[in-house]
């Protein structure tokens, strides 16, 4: 199971928002290629890169910065998130040496959009589902809908037909608390899907990483984390040598997105 980094980027800036509230927001590096630096360095097996003022606007907003930092750490995969909602965006990340493109609130949309991104980019795109109290957020977590978010994990798995590398979970309410992740909602993906799961939420400590192990055999194949790891509280190179040492048993915990 990959302990991923998570670079969530607002004005440039590295920041961290409390349950993905943008008043909210803690300002933790103004040099994003740095910050990146500083995780390749710990010895992380990939980023995870939100630009939180596309999602909240609906295009890219901060890809030049994104681009410097795949440019910049050529060996890491990368997947990105925030603001993606046509191919032609996917196309500019994957050109610039993104791995994976990360949908979301055109993907919860137009299941066919996913469809034919899968078909354009197989094994190239992911899902994010952002849930709050079960229930599926959009447009950068400002919008909340009626639907419930494991019926359209099941949705959009079907949507692509095969080329989905991982949907990602993350609880809105947990995000930046610190106060554990949700395993029972997690694993309520996981048991929705056969597309690998990737956690996300309220990670505070090497416990929380423990009890995300034990569901590698349920298909999660990475966690995310953020604020625990800018705040000392999680060392990222223990946690990832705790998820190899859990985890290394077990059938499904391969890297999500294919073997790295």
């Amino acid at each position: 199971m990959l302990i991923i980094p998570a670079i969530d980027l607002k004005n440039g800036r590295c920041v961290r928002l409390c349950q993905g509230k943008m008043d909210r927001e803690t300002i933790y590096s103004d040099d994003p290629i740095a910050t990146a630096g500083r995780w390749v360095e710990a010895g992380t097996r990939r980023l995870h890169i939100v630009d939180l003022d596309g999602a909240s606007y609906g295009k890219p907003e901060n890809m030049d910065i994104i681009h410097e930092i795949s440019h910049a750490f050529p060996q890491i995969p990368i997947q990105v998130g925030g603001g993606i909602r046509d191919q032609e965006t996917i196309q500019n990340y994957l050109d610039a040496g993104v791995s994976y493109a990360i949908l979301g609130t055109r993907a919860v949309s137009t299941p066919q959009f996913v469809a034919d991104a899968c078909l354009e980019f197989p094994g190239q795109i992911m899902i994010s589902l952002d849930s709050r109290n079960g229930k599926l957020a959009t447009d950068g977590w400002g919008q909340l809908s009626e639907r419930n978010t494991k019926d359209v994990a099941s949705l959009l798995e079907e949507a692509g037909e095969g080329g989905l590398a991982a949907i990602i979970f993350t609880d809105i309410k947990r995000d930046g608390m610190l106060n554990s992740a949700n395993i029972e909602g997690t694993l309520g993906i996981c048991e929705k899907t056969s597309v690998p799961v990737i956690a996300a939420g309220g990670i505070a400590d090497l416990d929380d990483i423990s009890a995300l192990c034990a569901l590698a055999k349920k298909g999660l194949a990475g966690a995310i984390t953020g604020r625990a790891i800018y705040e000392g509280k999680l060392d990222l190179a223990a946690a990832q040598r705790l998820a190899d040492k859990l985890c290394r048993q077990s059938p499904q915990s391969g890297e999500p997105g294919g073997a790295e």
